[in-house]
């Protein structure tokens, strides 16, 4: 594989399962570092670490605490010398029932929000700071494509933190671009990882199969290439950019 991120720190969050951990592998085969953020799992982080090889490491982290998300970056910047990527993947889905108790259905919406949108943006800050003053860098934010065609009914949440993360990525691009710092947002729909497999266990995979254009659905071998194509930094003049890794399924 070309090793077209090789030199570079990537820090990817929420990297020990489905998409996350796709994306750190492959970051891995084109030469990166990888960071390895995992907020329980330590075991799991630190084997993949050494799939990954190319002196990576693993940080723990719980996003939904701010000195716990201040510390996984700051110490991703003491242990590397520089992160030059940061890809914001973890991200939770609540199921939440409109019917639901008003404190349950806000316990959910809150929690959702403040872990996919409010900590992310966080983060986010804190590599903005630092890209500024270090020549800049590349943030890439793993959305969602119920930012552009909405949710279910039970998972309004998700879908109002995956649209307020589009319009913060495109901010992001807007505002700093000339300090350096490119940002990208990646629109997966249903992708085959442990998140959506509550909603295979229950319908199965034809309702989804026959909302897509192609015959298969996405796997996160499907998404971890683009990527790294744009942690390379050869997109920047894409900044700003929403990429849409869903299958064609805007178009069903």
């Amino acid at each position: 594989m070309n090793r077209i991120v090789e030199k570079k720190t990537v820090l990817v969050t929420g990297a020990t399962r489905g998409i996350g951990e796709a994306i750190a592998l492959d970051l891995g085969r084109a030469g990166a570092r990888v960071v390895v953020h995992y907020n329980k799992n330590k075991d799991r982080a630190e084997k993949l670490v050494s799939r990954i090889g190319n002196d990576s490491i693993a940080i723990g982290a719980n996003l939904t605490n701010q000195e716990e998300t201040k510390n996984l970056f700051s110490q991703a910047v003491a242990i590397t010398g520089r992160v030059d990527v940061l890809i914001n993947n973890a991200g939770i889905a609540l199921f939440s029932s409109i019917a639901a108790s008003d404190e349950d259905w806000l316990d959910s919406f809150h929690q959702t929000i403040q872990v996919n949108l409010i900590h992310t943006a966080y983060l986010c800050k804190l590599a903005i700071n630092h890209f500024s003053s270090h020549g800049g860098g590349i943030i890439i934010n793993i959305g969602s494509r119920s930012a552009f065609r909405g949710e279910t009914r039970d998972y309004l949440g998700y879908s109002a933190s995956k649209g307020g993360l589009m319009s913060l990525t495109k901010s992001i691009a807007k505002e700093f671009g000339k300090e350096g710092v490119t940002a990208f947002y990646l629109a997966p729909g249903f992708t085959r990882t442990d998140m959506a497999q509550d909603f295979f266990d229950k319908y199965g995979e034809e309702p989804i199969l026959t909302s897509l254009a192609l015959k298969t659905i996405t796997e996160p071998s499907d998404i971890a290439p683009m990527v790294t194509f744009l942690a390379s930094g050869q997109a920047a003049h894409a900044t700003g950019t929403t990429i849409d890794l869903n299958a064609g399924s805007y178009m069903h």
